[in-house]
């Protein structure tokens, strides 16, 4: 989009500005602010231009430097400014398109007090501006916390207000008051502190709303120039220009945690186990404190549970504090399906609170809740919404190693807020940051159900490749799978890639005969119905991929992994499928079976942690006597 760009001198100095619509920073400056602020009384104003794109203007205004000789300037003065501003922009467009970009220079206009007066006094000045006031009102309140295109405001105020309006004007006015502030899509970053020089050297745009470098670059018909940047890396949720507003909502100061001194109270209502309740209270002590001075981001604290542990219901005492306190709190899950679980479940848990669903295609889109549930990549939205983020497995695909996703989960938070991530297994570089005490965390070593975690067991075999090859699967393997099935077990047999899902299929179902079993992945469109047999016991052996690896909870379960030492297989999605198995407090020992023709790294460190989390259980007590099981 193009805007208008002026330069004002007030009592104090000159100011760059710029300006959705000019007939509302004229009764701004000239009506409002003469009768409410001596300060800012208006000596004179030059209308730069009004039709700048928006990238270009941002940039203009952000260099603005005031100079006492502008007082004596004429339009001459102003229009080698003007050039000198535009110079470095003119550079990217083509030879044939800068021409057009001449009447900039030409339409520079020194307006005076009388001018702006006359202008003013030709409309109905009390009418017109109570009016935009409450449009303002409405924006400013629907906009708190958020950070939205052009596109998307206007959504919003129609789902909300049933008429956009000329919302461009309220906006305007709400950045007048400080209230709304407005940028571009993208914008050339530079080091905090960076001298000017370096500031105003041509470095990569980046998008304001994701944090990804943008290099691309098209004809935009919305701003006329023919090398308008975009970006691509957030280009699903829109598209981010250097010419596309970006509006930004004001965010309020964070709230802390009610129950960091005793958590006791917050902790009892839940249920918790010993070793939950053990975890939610560090995490309570933690909401509770003040922010650290001079942090560089959210304070974090990492709860570093094991698979079954009960994440969810840990993180409600953590809720229940921020709530209490008047705050507003999201639950980030990676995928839409996670979110979809959580949300009856969060109902449930705050019935007095309203709840939010955000993924792609949520009718919640423009809902504001005091709990907002959320997949990763609705949280670009958002700026500054949120006095608790938690981010639930923060080891999974799409959050993990993805720096838009970490970009946007750290802008949700407020200022002073706080950061919670839940992972069963926490990438390497938090594990890092908890052990050398520079991350706060709380370990969950148990389940709710006090046994320990089942320990996988080696079955050396062949590779999937080579039972292909030959047509047949080792002996070993059949009965071992058989004895899963005798015992009543639903059995898991996990692939690493999904080309041999039907091939192994095959082989089973001549190996094993008369018992029902199917395949699924990514690309099968019947996923959700197998995964439902599954769990209802229609379908008793699952060949499927990481896929299932978590957030799927069948009881009494046993785990095969085929080619355990794929470079496929990492230790995390080791230990998250071996997660699937002892779930159940019918069936706490479920077996899981590492096959593969040699052992690895990373078959040897999912162990080693799986004994680590059960040693450290044992001693904190977390782990049920063998009186207290023989009574069961």
């Amino acid at each position: 989009m193009q805007i208008a760009i002026y330069a004002i001198r007030t009592s104090e100095k000159w100011k760059c500005c710029l300006s959705l619509d000019m007939r509302v920073d004229f009764q701004w400056w000239y009506g409002v602010k003469r009768w409410t602020d001596e300060k800012a009384s208006v000596r004179s104003l030059v209308l730069l231009s009004t039709q700048v794109p928006l990238g270009w203007a941002v940039v203009i205004q952000e260099r603005f430097r005031s100079n006492q000789d502008m007082d004596q300037w004429g339009k001459s003065e102003w229009q080698k400014y003007l050039y000198q501003s535009l110079s470095s922009f003119l550079l990217q467009e083509p030879e044939g398109s800068k021409s057009q970009w001449s009447v900039l220079i030409t339409e520079i206009q020194l307006l005076d007090g009388s001018y702006v007066n006359s202008f003013i006094e030709k409309r109905n000045v009390a009418e017109d501006w109570a009016l935009l006031m409450q449009q303002a009102e409405l924006l400013i309140q629907c906009m708190a916390g958020r950070a939205l295109l052009a596109g998307e405001v206007e959504a919003l105020l129609a789902e909300v207000a049933g008429d956009t309006g000329d919302w461009r004007s309220a906006a305007q006015l709400g950045v007048l008051l400080g209230r709304l502030r407005l940028e571009a899509g993208l914008a050339q970053p530079a080091p905090q502190g960076a001298p000017g020089w370096l500031r105003r050297r041509a470095v990569a745009l980046r998008c304001r709303r994701c944090g990804s470098e943008a290099r691309s670059r098209t004809a935009c018909a919305a701003c006329g120039s023919a090398a308008c940047a975009y970006c691509e890396a957030c280009l699903a949720m829109g598209r981010s220009r250097a010419c596309a507003l970006l509006l930004h909502g004001a965010a309020g100061s964070a709230v802390r945690g009610t129950a960091g001194g005793s958590p006791t109270a917050a902790l009892g209502r839940w249920g918790l186990s010993a070793a939950q309740s053990a975890a939610a209270g560090a995490a309570l002590r933690f909401l509770a404190e003040p922010p650290a001075g001079g942090s560089a981001g959210p304070a974090r604290f990492l709860i570093w549970a094991v698979t079954g542990a009960g994440k969810t219901e840990m993180i409600f005492p953590l809720l229940q504090s921020i709530l209490e306190a008047g705050g507003h709190v999201l639950v980030a899950a990676p995928r839409r399906d996670v979110v979809l679980e959580l949300a009856p479940r969060l109902s449930k848990a705050f019935p007095d609170q309203t709840v939010a669903t955000l993924y792609g295609g949520s009718p919640d889109r423009w809902k504001q809740g005091s709990i907002t549930l959320a997949t990763t990549h609705q949280l670009l939205r958002f700026r500054g919404a949120f006095d608790l983020v938690v981010i639930d497995e923060i080891d999974a695909f799409p959050y993990h190693n993805d720096p838009m996703l970490d970009h946007a989960a750290k802008g949700a938070c407020k200022s002073g807020g706080k950061y919670i991530y839940l992972s069963a297994t926490p990438p390497s570089p938090l594990q890092r940051e908890a052990a050398a005490g520079r991350l706060p965390h709380a370990k969950v070593p148990a389940r709710f159900h006090g046994h320990p975690l089942p320990v996988p067991q080696k079955l050396k075999i062949s590779t999937v490749n080579r039972c292909l090859q030959e047509k047949k699967l080792p002996p070993l393997l059949v009965r071992r799978l058989s004895a899963s099935l005798s015992r009543g077990a639903q059995v898991f047999l996990f692939v690493s890639r999904i080309k041999h899902i039907d091939p192994i299929l095959e082989l089973l179902r001549k190996a094993i005969a008369d018992m029902p079993i199917e395949g699924t992945s990514s690309i099968d469109p019947e996923r959700a119905s197998k995964v439902m047999s599954f769990r209802n016991r229609e379908i008793r052996l699952l060949v499927t991929t990481t896929i299932l690896e978590r957030g799927v909870t069948v009881p009494k379960s046993d785990v095969f992994i085929l080619d355990a030492d794929s470079e496929l297989f990492d230790e995390a999605a080791l230990i998250q499928m071996a997660g699937r198995a002892g779930r159940s407090k019918d069936d706490p020992a479920g077996r899981v079976v590492f096959a593969a023709p040699q052992w690895t790294q990373g078959q040897s460190s999912a162990v080693r942690q799986i004994k680590a989390m059960n040693r450290i259980a044992r001693k904190g007590g977390y782990l049920r006597s063998v009186q207290e099981l023989s009574n069961d």
